[in-house]
């Protein structure tokens, strides 16, 4: 072969070369194009709509390699009554008013003359809605003095008053009803300080987002000692689960956005969950509050918690639910409703049949154990058959495109991902802390931000409590109106503890 045929040769290749860069380019600006319109005009859910038989048009094609397919196993449920379809009664509990309806004289008189005579009476129920009333309490101390010390020279008191109860804000006109209702609404129902200030004045009332500012940060300083106790009680748990969202501080001590973290930790039927502010993501924030733990901890693929990999003490989870959420933005980018089509849906069947596993586990309420043993006999072949799948086509992706994207951090975090196989007490997923930040992601949408750091630690504080009460069970505004009006007779350790949100029965806020 002649030189010059060489040479052409290989101007061939690289204009070839070149071409197949940019169709992969052209590909992934697509999906970009069409990942940014879904983030903005789609659906925000995960969930996989119905089959309606449209292809994928950008995945790649089917794979050959197999999925292991699950044996149909009969799941025994328990018998179950069915409720009959129709509107819920309304609460017993709540007051009746007897509204009459009655005919008039002339429509009770008959054609044949005489007046017809109630034989019986329909009865229909309406709900009526009052709206709130604010009342005044006025403390009246009684005062007494011993007429007979009168002038005489005595150590002893000779007047005596009735003690005021201890408040949360001393010589504050703030009861703690009022208190638990203003928090609840903004920290429970993302209801920020200014639209409450609009409400309170249309039923009369001067009450300024300001001072409710102040008292929330005074309620957080008065509480501050059960958030020790409960950071204590989730280092004393099996397994904790963090996560890390933003949060603007105008007054924070970086220009830039500071975060709001969050540990989830307790029994399954305990859990505790504490918020934190903090200026900065860094993973020294979960190091300082992990330092000394020895337990299962579970969090997403953020590279600040990758020092929980070389502590001998702690076994790091990963999330499945985030592995399955980069296989969910390919179907989503490509406009594919079928989600059993191309490599991200074989990839979404292959966390399908895991999850699936979980559902029945769930069903059937195996112990942690029997949950274990299950695992291993069937969620592990799985595991094994999508890892080969997983490796045999990361080098045919590009690693820009969301599918290669997607397959280059499950098989990153791949060593993590196995984890919750080994042993019951672990979830597939981190969800339930998700869940428990969901309601501060809500919320920040409504009062955007925070306007100093002091605010911030108080939110945080008022956070941890309302949502480890929900958590529990409890409503927010008849836990914080208890809790509330015992704290500040708290004297003894004991005292503190009876009052955390896991440790207080229903029955003592009703």
């Amino acid at each position: 072969m002649t030189k010059g045929k060489v040479k052409g040769n290989r101007d061939l290749d690289e204009v070839k070369k070149i071409a197949c860069d940019l169709i992969d380019e052209n590909q992934i600006l697509k999906e970009q194009v069409k990942s940014l319109q879904n983030m903005i005009f789609g659906r925000k859910s995960e969930k996989t709509p119905k089959d309606d038989g449209q292809m994928s048009l950008f995945d790649m094609p089917e794979p050959e390699l197999p999925i292991l397919e699950k044996e149909e196993e009969d799941v025994t449920i328990g018998e179950h009554t069915r409720k009959k379809r129709g509107r819920k009664p309304l609460p017993a509990d709540l007051p009746r008013i007897d509204v009459i309806h009655e005919l008039s004289e002339d429509e009770r008189q008959c054609n044949c003359g005489c007046l017809k005579e109630r034989i019986g009476q329909e009865e229909s129920e309406q709900l009526d809605y009052i709206p709130a009333k604010v009342r005044v309490l006025r403390n009246i101390r009684y005062k007494y003095a011993c007429k007979n010390c009168e002038g005489v020279e005595d150590d002893g008191p000779t007047v005596s008053i009735a003690r005021m109860p201890e408040q949360i804000i001393p010589k504050s006109i703030a009861n703690p009803g009022l208190l638990a209702h203003i928090l609840t609404a903004k920290f429970a129902d993302a209801l920020p300080f200014y639209r409450q200030e609009k409400q309170f004045t249309r039923i009369g009332i001067e009450l300024g987002r300001s001072t409710m500012c102040t008292w929330a940060m005074k309620v957080a300083d008065a509480c501050d000692i059960l958030i020790d106790m409960m950071q204590k009680d989730i280092l004393a748990s099996p397994m904790i689960g963090a996560d890390e969202t933003p949060l603007l501080v105008l007054k924070g001590p970086r220009k830039s956005k500071s975060y709001m973290w969050i540990f989830r930790g307790g029994p399954p039927d305990m859990p505790i969950i504490q918020f934190q502010y903090h200026p900065t993501r860094s993973g020294d924030v979960a190091a300082s509050f992990l330092n000394g733990y020895k337990g299962i901890v579970q969090t997403d693929g953020y590279k600040g918690y990758d020092f929980l990999d070389k502590i001998t003490d702690i076994i790091h989870v990963a999330c499945w639910t985030h592995a399955r959420r980069g296989f969910k933005n390919v179907t989503k980018a490509a406009g594919n409703k079928k989600s059993s089509s191309g490599n991200a849906g074989t990839a979404l069947k292959y966390i399908s049949l895991l999850y699936k596993i979980e559902k029945e586990a769930r069903v059937q309420e195996l112990t942690p154990d029997q949950l274990y043993a299950r695992r291993q006999k069937e969620a592990v072949p799985i595991l094994e058959e999508f890892k080969k799948w997983l490796d045999a086509r990361v080098e045919k992706v590009p690693p820009k495109s969301l599918l290669g994207k997607a397959i280059h951090y499950t098989l990153n975090q791949w060593h993590r991902l196995i984890q919750y196989t080994t042993d019951g007490i672990i979830r597939p997923d981190n969800n339930l802390v998700e869940n428990a930040i969901r309601p501060f992601v809500v919320g920040r949408k409504n009062w955007l931000f925070s306007d100093t750091v002091k605010g911030a630690r108080a939110s945080a504080l008022i956070y941890s409590l309302i949502e480890t009460a929900k958590s529990n069970g409890l409503e927010p505004y008849w836990y914080l109106k208890y809790l509330f009006e015992h704290l500040p007779e708290a004297m003894t350790e004991d005292d503190f503890k009876a009052l955390l949100p896991y440790n207080v029965d229903k029955k003592q806020l009703a």
